[in-house]
């Protein structure tokens, strides 16, 4: 069992990495294998049992969630103008988030990181594509990304990509001939999953189920690279719920995380360096219940931003049924997009589109939850089950200090501790953005002749819970959490990995910009340790 393990806190350790997540886990690699003794301190648990039994638990009516969120450890509260549904797609274990994600993989465009400057919105990055774009290719290669240089609108590349892209779906060849009518251009999709084996991982099989299970393995998780880790020296403790970060008397140094295991023992783990990588919002919350008499407003918090400039990404969608077979459902994850409409001038916000390969009801999933059999059943599925079609987009929101993740300190979770209170709403702005990209999606299923039967749109949108910007980067410690590293401005061994040090979110799923982000960051970890 889990509680048997031993999880008392590693001596002499040079590194302390709090999330297991791609963060966490990239960092923990590569620390290991440059020598250095690292322990990563994760408050979910290993999923160690197979897949194809968290595939029945998705599948078969009432095994419930694989993933097991929710209940009093993961308890929020929501108080801004739109409710945030946290705990609806975030997964606490080994592994974090891409354990159930999609797995779709974009670099950031050369705009988002100048956006102020070309734009006159937002804020500009302390770092420029161009100082990332060798992490990128690096973060590629660390994931296994399968794609193809057939985007027009992409950043500049010098390599090609590890893995050749899939193959179009039935459905986007259905796409192609109204976007080719409306000069819309059409192109590959870059995913972290094997097209072919890469890493000791299988190529995908084609379950279809990428979200909330791949099955064979072949979508990339980070717990391959905490299994690196591991092999490489890194101790990782699971069901270790860190709840506070300890400093010394000037408050410039952290000196330990004190952490809280399932036999409600409390331990503290001390090391040389530390690194917060457990997302846009634990992350906040870990360093706001780490307040001090040095830190009254939290730590690392001197600039007053720490939670603040939460962004998110917003869904914006429509479909219905098309009289002819359009397959969707067979592949579980999207092989063609558009960035074509990237960076209007008007409105600002980039917008993604995608062409989906997942409308409609899921047979199986129907079958098994069917009050019906036999001949009725199969008649049903006939009729509800492949001439579905659909296209989403994703939106991005810009950085605004009235969206923030702040402590709630009237609801606790099951420890005692504050839980996190998200506070965020959808301005006019990216308003007028998923209206935008409503418009040219009506445009592409009118003209193939779709009966549309649903929108998303700006007054139903929802959040593709991709949790940026609350720790922002910046070079003016008054204005940002961390600088370009990574490193927090106000404790000269504390580093924050992942989304939160986004200045700004772009509409490009952020994973790849979290892998490449914590490459750079690892570097500067090894020369702090060095010195």
């Amino acid at each position: 069992m889990p509680e048997q393990r031993d999880r008392t806190p590693v001596s002499d350790a040079d590194v302390c990495i709090v999330g297991a997540g791609p963060a966490g886990g990239i960092l923990a690699h590569r620390l290991a294998e440059a020598g250095a003794n690292v322990v990563v301190l994760e408050a979910g648990r290993r999923f160690d049992e197979s897949r194809r039994n968290q595939l029945d638990r998705h599948i078969r009516p009432g095994l419930g969630n694989p993933w097991e969120m929710g209940g009093p450890r993961d308890r929020f509260t929501s108080t801004g103008d739109a409710f945030y549904p946290l705990n609806a797609a975030r997964v606490k274990g080994v592994g974090g988030t891409t354990l159930h994600w999609q797995g779709m993989v974009m670099r950031l465009h050369e705009r988002d990181f100048e956006l102020e400057s070309r734009h006159g919105v937002g804020v500009d990055w302390p770092l420029s594509y161009s100082d990332l774009k060798p992490y990128y290719a690096e973060a590629e290669r660390e994931l296994g990304v399968a794609g193809a240089v057939d985007n027009p609108y992409a950043p500049p590349r010098d390599e090609p990509y590890p893995l050749p892209a899939f193959a179009p779906s039935h459905s986007d060849s259905i796409f192609a001939e109204a976007c080719e009518r409306l000069g819309i251009d059409m192109h590959s999709v870059p995913n972290a999953r094997n097209s072919e084996p890469y890493d000791d991982r299988a190529p995908c099989q084609g379950f279809g189920t990428c979200k909330p299970v791949c099955p064979s393995g072949a979508k990339y998780t980070a717990e391959s690279h905490v299994e690196k880790a591991e092999q490489a020296g890194a101790t990782v403790i699971d069901r270790a719920r860190v709840r506070r970060l300890e400093h010394d008397e000037t408050g410039e140094r952290i000196v330990a995380a004190a952490y809280t295991t399932p036999d409600g023992e409390t331990h503290r783990q001390s090391a040389r360096q530390f690194v917060l990588a457990c997302g846009g919002v634990e992350n906040v919350r870990l360093l706001l219940l780490s307040d001090s008499d040095q830190h009254p407003d939290g730590l690392a918090n001197s600039s007053g931003v720490v939670g603040k400039f939460f962004m998110e990404h917003l869904f914006a969608g429509m479909g219905g049924r098309l009289d002819r077979d359009t397959r969707q459902n067979h592949v579980g994850f999207n092989t063609s997009e558009c960035h074509q409409f990237y960076d209007d001038a008007d409105p600002v916000n980039g917008i993604k589109l995608e062409f989906l390969n997942y409308a409609g009801p899921s047979p199986v999933i129907d079958a098994l939850n069917a009050e019906t059999w036999g001949d009725e059943l199969l008649g049903e599925l006939r009729d509800s089950y492949g001439t579905h079609i659909s296209m989403g987009a994703l939106v991005e929101q810009l950085p605004r200090e009235d969206n923030y993740i702040a402590l709630d300190t009237e609801t606790t979770d099951d420890l005692g501790d504050p839980v996190p209170d998200v506070h965020w709403s959808v301005d006019s702005r990216t308003k007028d953005a998923l209206s935008r990209a409503n418009e040219i999606q009506r445009e592409v299923l009118a003209g193939l002749g779709v009966d549309i039967e649903w929108t998303v749109g700006p007054d139903n949108t929802g959040p593709a819970f991709h949790h940026m910007g609350t720790t922002r980067m910046g070079e003016n410690p008054e204005s940002s959490v961390v600088d370009a590293e990574g490193r927090t401005h106000d404790c000269s061994n504390c580093w924050i990995a992942g989304s939160s040090v986004f200045p700004t979110g772009g509409a490009m799923n952020p994973t790849l910009t979290i892998a490449a982000l914590a490459l750079r960051t690892a570097g500067a970890i090894r020369e702090a340790l060095d010195a």
